[in-house]
């Protein structure tokens, strides 16, 4: 039996709902796994223990996850807490969390499940891509720096490194070789999204990027620019698989991936780096519907079982990377289902009531 330590931290908002609602999904996982052993052990951090204490993420938290072999967040942040300065605290703990677990590639899938509403008229063959975003460069490398000249200048940095670059492309294409294609034609492929017309960083990023695809020939690349990537990505969402680009166009460009299979409520994400694993939803915390039972839980669930299956990979292990399958199989039958389903996916029921059905549709192995 493999044991995983897995560093839960809750957050705020409708962060802590979520966390229960996933738990009472990963005990019932766990429960029907034989070999299978986690231990979620959770920690305070975020906006309301800043409110509280001062501190967004103290050391002792940030060393627990150090230490954990997965880091499973919910949601982190309130729009009323900030600093002095006006900003919110949330950011502070986000980029410094992905600074210190030094997770290079943020993965957020976009993945249109049978039941699931969509924005579009036409689905085509189907609605399933990734987009990567490199986590710690890019326009967020200016966190805590830039610059201000009285009331009248304001100036950010954006960075592109060509080890950061090379990480995150590569990291793209050995994720495009365990996948099935896109779905228009299976055919296997990476593409880069950048504005290298304009500028030099990201004339670089495409550089490397090219430098790195010469290592996967049985992988087609290619590249497309942001702003035609915007268009396609809503007229003809089938013809990509896997899309590799600098840390705000990601942030970007995946909130309108996750606009069209049904929101953040549905979105999932993983970042990811050589030796550790942050797992949590695209959404945030959402305070207007905090303590009220009705918050989408699927987005973390799904997130979990990225973890699983980062853990599988990790550990080479398939009873692990089997219960990620299973733990993602329960949460489309149960959107195929249609009965269970929470406000935000046209739905009454509570967020209890989703992690229950859910719980309730894993197989066994």
């Amino acid at each position: 039996m493999t044991k995983y330590e897995i560093a839960a931290l809750p957050g705020d908002g409708i962060g802590p709902e979520c966390m229960d609602a996933t738990c009472i999904v990963l005990d019932r996982l766990v429960s029907k796994t034989a070999g299978l052993e986690l231990t979620i052990t959770p920690h305070r951090a975020g906006a309301e223990l800043y409110r509280e204490s001062g501190e967004t993420l103290p050391a002792s938290v940030l060393e627990s996850c150090l230490q954990a072999d997965a880091v499973l967040l919910s949601a982190i942040g309130l729009p009323d807490v900030r600093y002095p300065d006006g900003t919110e605290v949330q950011p502070t703990m986000m980029v410094g969390l992905r600074r210190a677990l030094d997770v290079h590639s943020a993965i957020r899938p976009v993945k249109l499940y049978p039941g699931a509403p969509c924005a579009l008229k036409d689905t085509g063959p189907g609605i399933d891509f990734i987009v990567i975003r490199e986590n710690l460069e890019g326009l967020f490398a200016s966190f805590g720096g830039g610059a201000k000249v009285g009331d009248e200048v304001a100036t950010d940095t954006l960075v592109v490194t060509r080890k950061g670059t090379t990480r995150v492309s590569d990291f793209a294409f050995r994720l495009a070789q365990r996948r099935s294609g896109r779905p228009r034609d299976g055919k296997k492929m990476v593409t880069c999204v950048d504005k290298a017309n304009v500028f030099r960083s990201m004339a670089f990023f495409r550089e490397v990027f090219m430098d790195v695809s010469k290592n996967y020939p049985d992988i087609e690349r290619n590249a497309v620019y942001v702003d035609a990537m915007s268009l396609y990505m809503v007229q003809n969402p089938w013809d990509f698989d896997v899309l590799v680009m600098e840390n705000q166009f990601g942030d970007i460009l995946s909130d309108l991936g996750a606009g069209l299979v049904g929101g953040l409520g549905l979105g999932p994400s993983a970042e990811i780096g050589e030796k550790h694993g942050l797992f949590q939803p695209s959404h945030g915390t959402a305070p207007q519907l905090a303590g009220k039972n009705v918050a989408n839980p699927m987005a973390t669930i799904l997130s979990a079982a990225m973890m699983l299956d980062w853990l599988g990979d990790q550990h080479n292990d398939p009873v692990c990377t089997d219960a990620a399958v299973r733990l993602e199989n329960a949460v489309a039958a149960v959107l195929k289902e249609g009965q269970i389903r929470t406000p935000d996916i046209g739905g009454s029921a509570s967020t209890t009531e989703v992690a229950q059905a859910i719980a309730d549709a894993i197989a066994s192995p």
